[in-house]
Formats: structure tokens, C-alpha cells, sequence
């Protein structure tokens, strides 16, 4: 009776499953067309394995809770379609299936666990009762396997009992895509690996960070409502399980800024669905409480379900997405609502829109002539590449060429590199700005015709290789020019640094430092370039341990310089560099070590003590004496 029982409720589960896939895909249907290759679909098993468990990872214990639950779950599933949906009772399948529920119920049990003392960035609500809808789906699973196997006759009553355990059990899944529940995210996550708005991430370009470009026409200006947004980025963010990974990695969130990247998501959800936000059950925007935002398909997203200064608090350092185990791109999302904000409101907060109209008024953020990028190389005899005229490395200085304080590194960078005799050069008032914070903030045509000027003059010159101490003109002259147009061999100033001392082109002749150092790394090179072990290998090749803060590497916190936040400035209850700071002083180093010039500005601006922030490019032209 058991087995008949158990039959019938699978082929129930199958039709309410089939419902749901149909009604979610309804939903993600109202979202833009967008061409995938079906061919993704038969890597997800490798996208799963890999590439989310490479996350998941990160937190041992959970990682091998997540085993025993989803792999149990997906070989008691196969096992109980193929032994009772098709009839075949076989009593060795059993013995399989006995141990896949057994398997699922450890990795329930150890969640439920670890729910009595939650982490704060879980929601709650239905995410609190799920463990326990899986230790009731795994115990009858494993019930119904032990049952089969040793020939046990039941009472009806009994067999009765089991089926309803199993059902409610299989109902979490069944119904869970077609009601929006927690369990959604089994079937729209594996879906969105398969099917994933950035599928160039999983192949040779494992990390890809670049943007994709806009095509500037009537009906490609950015997302303004749900519905603007690619079918498929719709369905990625049904994939979302609100571990909140996302949320204690977000700078904006831990400063008190009005963003969660995990309630955003969510937001995007409840818009899709035109619901509101009243069942959200995890941590709110700070200062803005729950239940106070709703949407739906084809009304505008901004100030009805997401308020504008939650899109501007974002500094985009990827921090979010490097943490997320489902690999969604949050920061693809605001960005893309930036640029509807930005090309067709017309609106940025505080000083962004000043930084805009200096760009299209000079080519530059500050608004200075361009001759003046230099001025501080007067007295170091660098050429200036001129057309038709050759260089082997040409230094692109970008906007830290203004700044009197970024002019020490400029320096220092420029002397080592004539130490190590290279054939360099800079652009003169031909370098014009390469467009990284108006991409940023959402001005998507004020990049285009920066990149496409800046291309052009580069085409012009002859020159082997571009070296920059700026990671935001690293990342975008060689991860998104070449979809512009312009492919370059670009290094950072770091890399080249590295290579220098490791050919023993550059001899150190005395300490670098005296005191305890630690590097802080800039997001735009360790999580948009992947570079992170350049700037260790120069320190180290000067004599300095690195003594590294909790949060490094490619999980290192974010200086707030990014996405162009300086600008739009949104109050929170503290500033991110802050807290960047503390995490410096908390290593108890006298020196933070540097990489890029936007961390320069902003950890220098902390108030009261601090280390002492040095670029690399100045440690090491100390410890060769030509500081």
C-alpha cells in the first residue's frame, strides 16, 4: 500500500511542479528577450560542482551540511521517480534510497542546528521553517526506503501517516517555484547556471567583470521597470536563497547607507510578481523599514520598490557578487537601473552630475585642461608620445595626475622605472579620461564617446605595452575596451613592478620600511582584474611582511572610493574608509600599503589617528633610493 501511496504523490508533486515551472515562467517571460545558448543547460552539473561550491566552500560547515542535503535531495528524487513513479519496486534502489534520505536527514539536521543560532544576514520566515520541511521530506524518504527494503507490513493508518509526511515534504518543492517559496531557488538556481546573463564567466574568463554595452537606442537606455530587465536576469533573481553573504560583505550596509544587496534582490523579486515587500523577513535597507515598498512588471522601479539613494549608495566593488554562492550579478542590476536613472531622468545625486558635465565639457572629472596632467614630470625628462612617434611601455596616469598628493606616487613610480631603464613615455594633453565613473554612474553614452576618443588617440601611437597605477583604467582598458573596439596589452603599475624585481632589473639597496605594513586591496584590482598577488610579491621582494587584515585578497572591504560614491555621497551612519581604517589599525600596522589612487584619497581622508598610506610605487622607490 506504502509503495502505491508513495507513487501517487510523486505524480501529484510532478503536475504541481509542472504548474508552478509554467506559472513562474510567465513571470520571467514579461522580462526583455534575450539570446542564450542552450548548450549551457548541459554544463550545469560542472557550473554546480564547481563553480557554486567554489562559494559555498568558503564556510566548511555549510558546505558539507549543503552536500548532505542537495545531494541526498537530487539521489532520493532520481530514485524514488525511477523506483515509484515508474513502477519498478526494486528492493536494491531501495537500499539507495535508504541511504540518499538518511544522507539528506544528516544535512538537515545540521541546518536546523545551526538555525537555533543564526548568523543576522538569514532571513527568517519561511527560511526558518525550511529545514524542517526537509527533515520531514528526508525521515519519510528514508522511512519509506527502510519499509520497502526489509518487507515490513503496515497498518493503513501507518502507511497513511508516511505518505503525508512524504507529501508535505515533496509540497515544499512542488509548490515552492509557483508560490515564490524558499524552495524556488532549487529549480530557477539550477536554471540561471545554465541559462546565466554572463555565461563568460564560467569559460576562459572565468572572473568576467566587464559590462556589457548598451546600444543607445529608444528601447536599450537602461532599466526603468522590472520588465526592462533580460528574461533570464528576471530568473536569476529567483535564484536568490537570502543567505545574506552579500549583505555582510556590502560596505554601503556595514557604513548605515539605505542598501542591502540581498533586499534589493528581493525587491526585484516582489516587483516581477507586483507584490510588496511586507513579507520580507530578512535585514531592511538601514533607515528604511520593511514593508514600505512595492511594484510590479511595467511600473517605474525607482522611488515605488527601490528608492534612488539605494541604487547610489552602491560603490559597485563586487563584494556582493564575489560572496554570493548562486553567482548573481547584483551590481550588473544597479548599474543598469543607474543608467536609466542617469540617460533618461537625467538626475544624479550631489556632485555626480557636476563630474559628468566636467566630463563632457573637458574630458576630465575635475574639470582641468588636460596640459596640466603632467605638469608634475616636468623635471623628469619623460617624452611625450606623440603620433608616429614609439615607446615600449606608455604610462597612462589618469585622473591622480592632478591630485598634488597622488603626484608624490607619480613620481616615485616614473623614477623607478628610469632606475630599471625602461623606454617609457607618457600622453600629454592627448590623454583624455577613459570613462570609468561616468560608466559607473549609469552615463552609458558619456563612456562610449570617451572610450572611443581615448581609443582612437591610442591607435595613433605606437607602443608595446600600457602601464597605469589607476586599477579602474586597468580594468577598463583591459577587460571593457575590447568590446569597444580597443585591445591592448595593459598592466598595472604593480605588475610591472613585480616582473621588474623578479628579472632583478631593480635592486633594492635598503629597507623599504621600517614598521609593521599591511596592504589594503583595491577592489578593482583583486576582484574586477584578479590581481592580488603582484602587489605581495613587490612588497615581499622589498624586505616587507605583510601583515594581512581579516578582509584581503579578494574578499578585501572596499575603501568607498568606487562607482563614483565620492560624488554621489549618501549619508550613512558612519563612512566606509572608517571602517576600512579600523580594519588597518586592528593589525596593529603603522603602514597601509596602496594601489590605486581613489584608495589613496579616501584613506588618507580618515580623521584623527591612522597608519600612514603609502603607495607600493613610493615603498619601493624608497627602498631603491630614488624617493
Amino acid at each position: 500500500m506504502l509503495q502505491h501511496l508513495v507513487s501517487a504523490v510523486f505524480w501529484l508533486a510532478v503536475l504541481c511542479l509542472a504548474w508552478g515551472m509554467a506559472r513562474r515562467a510567465l513571470i520571467w517571460k514579461t522580462g526583455r528577450s534575450s539570446s542564450v545558448d542552450l548548450r549551457g543547460l548541459l554544463q550545469i552539473p560542472k557550473r554546480y560542482f564547481v563553480d557554486l561550491h567554489d562559494v559555498v566552500a568558503r564556510e566548511p560547515f555549510v558546505a558539507r551540511a549543503h552536500v548532505g542535503v542537495a545531494g541526498g535531495a537530487i539521489l532520493a528524487l532520481a530514485l524514488v521517480a525511477l523506483n515509484y513513479g515508474f513502477g519498478l519496486y526494486w528492493p536494491s534502489l531501495d537500499a539507495v534510497l535508504l541511504l540518499a534520505g538518511l544522507m539528506m536527514l544528516a544535512g538537515a539536521i545540521a541546518m536546523a542546528s545551526r538555525r537555533r543560532n543564526a548568523p543576522a544576514r538569514l532571513s527568517k520566515g519561511p527560511w526558518s521553517r525550511l529545514p524542517y520541511s526537509l527533515i520531514l521530506f528526508a525521515a519519510a524518504v528514508a522511512l519509506v526506503g527502510a519499509v520497502a527494503l526489509t518487507g515490513t507490513a503496515l497498518a493503513p493508518w501507518l502507511a497513511g501517516l508516511i505518505s503525508l509526511a512524504f507529501a508535505a515534504g515533496a509540497a515544499e518543492l512542488a509548490l515552492g517555484i509557483g508560490l515564490g517559496g524558499p524552495m524556488k531557488h532549487a529549480v530557477a538556481g539550477l536554471l540561471h547556471l545554465g541559462l546565466h546573463p554572463r555565461p563568460e564567466r564560467f569559460g576562459d574568463k572565468r572572473f568576467a567583470t566587464a559590462l556589457k554595452p548598451l546600444r543607445l537606442t529608444a528601447d536599450d537606455m537602461g532599466v526603468g521597470k522590472p520588465a526592462d530587465f533580460a528574461w533570464n536576469k528576471l530568473l536569476s533573481f529567483d535564484a536568490c536563497v537570502q543567505c545574506g553573504k552579500c549583505e555582510a560583505a556590502c560596505p554601503a550596509f556595514a557604513a548605515g547607507q539605505p542598501l542591502n544587496p540581498k533586499k534589493l534582490i528581493q525587491d526585484l523579486v516582489v516587483g516581477m510578481s507586483a507584490k510588496s515587500d511586507a513579507n520580507y523577513a530578512g535585514s531592511p535597507y538601514p533607515g528604511q523599514p520593511v514593508g514600505e515598498h512595492a511594484g510590479a512588471p511595467h511600473l517605474p522601479i525607482v522611488n515605488g520598490l527601490i528608492n534612488s539613494d539605494t541604487l547610489w549608495s552602491c560603490t559597485t566593488c563586487r563584494a556582493c557578487v564575489q560572496e554570493c554562492p548562486m553567482l548573481i550579478e547584483h551590481v550588473d542590476a544597479i548599474v543598469d537601473m543607474r543608467r536609466h536613472m542617469t540617460l533618461v531622468g537625467g538626475v544624479v545625486p550631489n556632485k555626480g552630475m557636476d563630474a559628468l558635465e566636467q566630463l563632457r565639457d573637458t574630458d576630465t572629472v575635475g574639470g582641468f585642461p588636460l596640459i596640466a596632467r603632467h605638469h608634475w614630470a616636468a623635471d623628469l625628462n619623460v617624452p611625450v608620445l606623440d603620433a608616429g612617434a614609439q615607446a615600449d611601455w606608455l604610462v597612462l596616469v589618469g585622473e591622480g595626475g592632478f591630485d598634488m598628493r597622488y603626484q608624490r606616487t607619480l613620481r616615485a613610480f616614473i623614477k623607478t622605472l628610469k632606475k630599471a631603464g625602461l623606454n617609457i613615455a607618457l600622453l600629454g594633453a592627448a590623454e583624455t579620461d577613459c570613462g570609468d565613473l561616468a560608466r559607473r554612474l549609469g552615463d552609458e553614452a558619456g563612456f562610449q564617446r570617451l572610450a572611443a576618443q581615448l581609443i582612437a588617440t591610442l591607435k595613433t601611437r605606437r607602443f608595446k605595452h600600457i602601464v597605469t597605477p589607476d586599477p579602474h583604467i586597468f580594468h577598463s582598458l583591459k577587460n571593457e575596451y575590447p568590446a569597444m573596439g580597443g585591445d591592448f596589452d595593459v598592466w598595472h603599475h604593480t605588475q610591472l613592478l613585480a616582473d621588474l624585481l623578479a628579472k632583478g632589473a631593480l635592486q633594492p639597496t635598503r629597507a623599504a620600511s621600517t614598521e609593521a605594513v599591511t596592504y589594503h586591496d583595491p577592489c578593482y584590482l583583486g576582484r574586477y582584474g584578479r590581481e592580488v598577488d603582484a602587489p605581495r610579491a613587490v612588497l615581499k621582494g622589498i624586505g616587507i611582511k605583510v601583515i594581512e587584515m581579516e578582509r584581503s585578497r579578494e574578499r578585501g572591504r572596499c575603501c568607498g572610493g568606487g562607482g563614483g560614491a565620492p560624488f554621489t555621497d549618501i549619508p550613512g551612519a558612519t563612512r566606509i574608509p572608517d571602517i576600512r581604517i579600523a580594519d588597518a589599525k586592528s593589525t596593529g600596522a603603522d603602514v597601509v600599503a596602496v594601489a590605486c589612487p581613489n584608495c589613496t584619497a579616501m584613506l588618507e581622508g580618515v580623521v584623527g589617528p591612522r597608519p600612514e598610506v603609502l603607495d607600493i610605487a613610493e615603498l619601493l622607490a624608497h627602498a631603491l633610493e630614488v624617493a
